[in-house]
């Protein structure tokens, strides 16, 4: 062979005995084949059947795999993102004419794709109230296709009946999709209380250090694996192997993160509970969040996100000079990372309640806690000095 030939056909080659604790990284579009009798083309790359880099990279496969063991799922997708996972359940169950329930405390993009896009394909999502429990039962319709929940809910953190909705859903062979970030599949068992469906944005805790977006979308049936993942190949949805091997690599800590967020967070919260300009805090082991009964009998812990909401007296601008003057806790969206974060909802509402410009979510990461907690008193104290309107 000629030089140029040879840079693509090299004969020379190592040992494949070399072991490490870390997953290797499998980069590559195209699979190739040793026969023509071998050739397949089918995204189900299981038992090395491997067809093409678009249906996943050993990486990648790795890393649904130890999620579905995690969860205890069926079978575990990997998606660029968590609401690309929320997208993929949406467009894998439901078609022109069919209806879906929503809880008004979902994160805000699943709700925003609700009013937008799927109402635009003819498919009809109505919001509920995330107390409703058992009572969701009359919300279902004979088209109805999907129920969505979330517990926590995003922002104002209300803890959902999931058992009571399940039971309701099952009864009318409705499938039940979960957005179980909050705990991060650990601190809910979404599969051992019936949920159908359990998505994930690994950008949070999986991934942990706010330098990844991946989501992961895990099933509990062999029938929801397939529709779900020819939904999924028709979509051409696929990942970075490097994104998953991030995601591999937090999984690892995981478990101390979560232990240590889980005590830094209580503290901190519990010290804002006590301050004279708090109205609430929303924090789902808290007895004053609502839907704290539930997250007592169907939790085994809670994480670092937690949001309070200021007294009537206090300003708005008062609130934003607060969120202004902290300067441990960064201000940007997402949570879960190592890194304290704040988010004020300058408009956020719900059917019962106006929070606008008076909730505050925060993210506790690896910090002190008695560092953040000077931080906060610090910028409390500017906001108190801040003159009236």
């Amino acid at each position: 062979m000629r030089w140029p030939t040879r840079l693509l056909h090299a004969t020379a080659a190592q040992p494949h005995a070399f072991r490490s604790l870390a997953t290797p990284v499998y980069r590559g579009s195209t699979v190739v084949f040793d026969r023509v009798a071998g050739i397949v083309d089918d995204w189900r790359q299981k038992d090395g059947a491997y067809s093409y880099g678009l249906y996943g990279s050993p990486t990648v496969l790795e890393l649904g795999a130890r999620i579905a063991e995690l969860e205890r799922a069926f079978h575990t997708f990997i998606l660029p993102s968590g609401q690309a996972a929320i997208a993929l359940v949406y467009l894998a169950l439901c078609r022109a004419g069919d209806h879906g329930l929503v809880p008004a405390s979902a994160y805000g993009p699943n709700r925003g794709l609700a009013a937008d896009m799927l109402k635009g394909f003819g498919i009809e999502i109505d919001v509920y109230d995330p107390a409703i429990g058992a009572g969701i039962e009359a919300l279902i319709r004979p088209n109805t296709r999907l129920i969505w929940t979330e517990s926590p809910g995003s922002a104002t953190m209300e803890v959902q009946d999931i058992p009571a909705i399940v039971a309701a859903a099952k009864a009318r062979g409705v499938p039940v999709a979960l957005d179980n970030t909050y705990s991060a599949g650990i601190l809910f068992d979404a599969f051992g209380h019936g949920v159908d469906i359990s998505i994930q944005a690994l950008t949070k805790y999986i991934g942990g250090h706010s330098d990844v977006l991946l989501g992961s979308l895990s099933v509990a049936n062999e029938a929801l694996y397939e529709r779900i993942g020819a939904a999924r190949t028709q979509l051409g949805l696929s990942v970075s192997p490097d994104e998953a091997s991030l995601a591999l690599r937090g999984l690892q800590t995981l478990a101390v993160r979560l232990e240590r967020m889980e005590k830094s967070t209580l503290e901190v919260a519990h010290w804002l509970a006590a301050r004279p300009e708090i109205d609430l805090v929303l924090h789902p082991a808290f007895p004053g969040c609502p839907g704290h009964e539930y997250w007592k009998r169907d939790f085994i812990g809670s994480a670092s996100v937690f949001s309070i909401l200021f007294r009537d007296e206090m300003p708005t601008d008062a609130v934003s000079t607060f969120v202004d003057a902290l300067e441990l806790f960064q201000m940007g969206w997402s949570w879960g990372g190592t890194t304290a974060l704040v988010m004020l909802y300058p408009e956020l509402k719900r059917a019962d309640r106006d929070y606008a410009g008076r909730l505050v979510r925060f993210n506790v990461g690896l910090e002190d806690p008695a560092d953040l907690i000077v931080d906060l008193a610090r910028a409390l104290s500017v906001a108190r000095e801040k003159p009236g309107p």
